[in-house]
């Protein structure tokens, strides 16, 4: 995947955990400071906090997040089925709610309807090879390595 020059350096400062945080400013640099969030005021600014266990960032942040890198798989899925032309950047990538051709079917967040009750029944994506008839449900995560093992249980329970 092709990543400016920016992202790969930035993304490389947070996995070494060297962004200026209020947690890294006041235990790295020795500065007298609050350690707290700005955004919830509740935990350490941490990366990890950050990234992945802020209340308040979970139901907009998280989801950009999340959106973002399910648009990049549908993207990829629906090019190696040929169901899309359009080379586009993955960043201006928009998915369609349905693609088909002779070969394969391929579902954007499209709740899948069953003869019984599911609660959890819209994966991310659903992509059907109608020649093998396998189908494929595809419900993406982007979880911290301290909450990897919880997201993978729920989304096993979940489907």
């Amino acid at each position: 995947m092709d990543l400016f020059t920016e992202t790969e350096g930035f993304l490389t400062a947070i996995q070494d955990q060297v962004i200026r945080t209020r947690n890294y400013k006041k235990y790295i640099l020795k500065q007298p400071d609050t350690e707290e969030l700005r955004r919830c005021g509740k935990e350490s600014e941490t990366i990890q906090h950050i990234t992945a266990a802020c209340e308040q960032l979970a139901p907009t942040e998280y989801v950009k997040r999340h959106d973002g890198l399910a648009k990049i798989i549908h993207q990829k899925l629906a090019e190696a089925a040929e169901l899309i032309d359009d080379k586009s950047p993955y960043y201006k990538y928009t998915p369609v709610t349905v693609l088909e051709n002779e070969n394969f079917k391929l579902y954007w967040n499209r709740s899948i309807l069953t003869d019984k009750t599911i609660h959890f029944n819209r994966p991310d994506k659903t992509f059907t090879n109608k020649k093998t008839k396998n189908t494929f449900l595809i419900d993406t995560a982007v979880p911290n390595t301290h909450n990897l093992t919880k997201t993978i249980t729920d989304k096993q329970n979940k489907h």
